[in-house]
């Protein structure tokens, strides 16, 4: 199993890709949030010019923020400065759209978007909205590389968005964390390839999970102070996406969120309701606000971690590698990313083969 890091895009802190690279970490995967974070283009282009192994992509980009050819052209770019090891992550992204007050691309939009974007990461022609060709006309001039392929990896978390990923992905990355759940997401990927008429083998498609990883001192509880400061924030990432389910759609809170739910909810709803999409993604996968720190229980943060001892860590790693998981993607929170990138890779780094 390979380890990646998913990185909040910041163009002042590329020493963190450096370590993860030296430490043995496969992937980076850049998030792409312009509201909350730097342009994940602007950070790649500094980490492919520091970085010679480790492959490094979108984690996931937006479709509603960027036409297919704008993000096409990105990611040829980053793969001229880093060529064979860039990626194409795309999602339709809850957050980046939100905090702006605009939708995430429906389903049918997703779809159409991804129809377009396969073919202009390979170099070829792909027909516009409005029926128009587009291709990129200079690509031999080294503003672009499209001869090294950039692998394309969909994002979902529903079985209509998972079948997309087996429609036009080379890879799917979604949020699963138990051995079912990799098996569940394999079930809509391959609904969705079959549809399509595609054939995928599981040696051939990569399958990716954004989570975090935390591994408990001798003694430790699963929600101390400690394990708190590096995967709160995830967790409460978690809390501020089942919030914009249920604002939004009406979704009811996972399980594991029912013992604060009416107390988060009514923190939210005491903020104007024409700057609440502001407030839900604040400190967003970086920190947890002082006011959300009693959010943390132990349900909670186990929710949006992988949380145990060594040998515990370990024999759920090998669950998920069997239940057919190729990469766990870790996201910590800013403060701590250091010490859990070194505790990762010290333990549990190629211990899941």
């Amino acid at each position: 199993m390979d380890f990646g890091i998913c990185v909040a895009s910041h163009i002042g802190d590329i020493d963190y890709i450096e370590r993860a690279e030296e430490l043995g970490y496969s992937h980076a995967w850049l998030a792409d949030s312009q509201m909350i974070w730097s342009d994940c283009y602007a950070t790649l282009a500094l980490a492919a010019t520091r970085t010679q192994r480790i492959n490094l992509g979108t984690g996931v980009a937006v479709s509603g923020t960027r036409p297919a050819a704008v993000n096409a052209a990105g990611i040829a770019t980053i793969n001229a400065l880093a060529p064979g090891r860039t990626f194409f992550g795309v999602g339709a992204g809850n957050t980046a759209m939100r905090i702006m007050g605009r939708k995430p691309h429906s389903i049918r939009e997703y779809e159409r978007y991804l129809a377009t974007l396969r073919p202009l990461l390979r170099g070829e022609e792909a027909v516009n909205d409005d029926g128009r060709p587009i291709v990129h006309i200079m690509p031999d001039a080294g503003f672009v590389n499209f001869d090294d392929p950039i692998p394309l990896y969909v994002s979902g978390f529903g079985p209509r968005s998972l079948g997309l990923a087996g429609k036009y992905g080379d890879g799917a990355v979604f949020a699963g964390s138990t051995a079912g759940g990799i098996e569940s997401a394999w079930h809509m990927i391959g609904m969705g390839a079959r549809e399509a008429g595609r054939e995928l083998s599981r040696e051939n498609y990569t399958t990716t999970t954004l989570t975090m990883i935390v591994l408990l001192e001798d003694g430790e509880a699963a929600d101390s102070e400690r394990v708190k400061s590096q995967c709160g924030a995830m967790a409460m990432a978690v809390v501020h996406y089942s919030y914009d389910q249920y604002r939004n759609f009406g979704h009811q809170p996972p399980n594991a969120l029912a013992g604060i739910w009416d107390d988060y909810t009514a923190l939210l709803e005491a903020y104007p309701e024409e700057r609440r999409h502001q407030r839900i993604h604040a400190g967003h996968n970086c920190w947890v606000l002082p006011e959300e720190e009693r959010f943390l229980t132990a349900e909670v943060l186990a929710s949006g971690a992988i949380i145990g001892t060594r040998d515990q860590l370990l024999e759920r790693l090998w669950a998920l590698h069997e239940a057919g998981l190729d990469q766990i993607m870790i996201l910590p929170n800013f403060d701590t990313r250091y010490d859990v990138l070194e505790s990762v890779a010290a333990e549990l780094i190629g211990k899941v083969a």
